[in-house]
């Protein structure tokens, strides 16, 4: 029970909530999504640039790849482990929504706290790549934020 509902948590770190939170966003409150659109754009492109430049400068294997007789639960997307890719946009995502919308939006991040935690223990992400996304995801959104003044 806890490996398949770990694998759904972990699926929903995928990313189509990115796309999907506009329209929910839009249809509940369209003057947020004033706010809150720019603020995911520009977020997930320097995010995401940053998330693909460390990963491909570290190569960090996966614990799969790097520890004897280790075997993940699920297949990951990539070989390298560090940072979680799936970690800092699930952060990135729910403190942009903290940021725009309120204490209503803070049960999200343990949505992504949630998505983290199940990425490690489906064993592609050791804790440190997961804790370092999570950092990543924020720090990313909460200082476009501040350069856009949407705090």
């Amino acid at each position: 029970m806890v490996i398949p509902m770990a694998r759904a948590i972990s699926r929903s770190g995928d990313g189509y909530l990115h796309l999907l939170t506009p329209l929910l966003a839009w249809l509940l409150d369209p003057a947020g999504l004033e706010r809150l659109l720019p603020l995911l754009i520009i977020s997930l492109l320097l995010e995401r640039i940053a998330y693909w430049l460390i990963k491909n400068a570290l190569r960090r294997p996966r614990p799969a790849d790097a520890v004897p007789g280790f075997r993940s639960l699920i297949t990951a997307g990539d070989q390298f482990s560090f940072p979680s890719g799936h970690s800092s946009g699930a952060f990135l995502l729910a403190t942009a929504l903290v940021i725009v919308y309120g204490p209503l939006a803070a049960p999200l991040l343990l949505w992504a706290l949630a998505v983290a935690l199940s990425r490690v223990l489906l064993g592609v992400h050791y804790p440190g790549d997961t804790l370092a996304g999570a950092l990543m995801g924020s720090f990313v959104v909460i200082s476009v934020a501040t350069h856009l003044g949407a705090n």
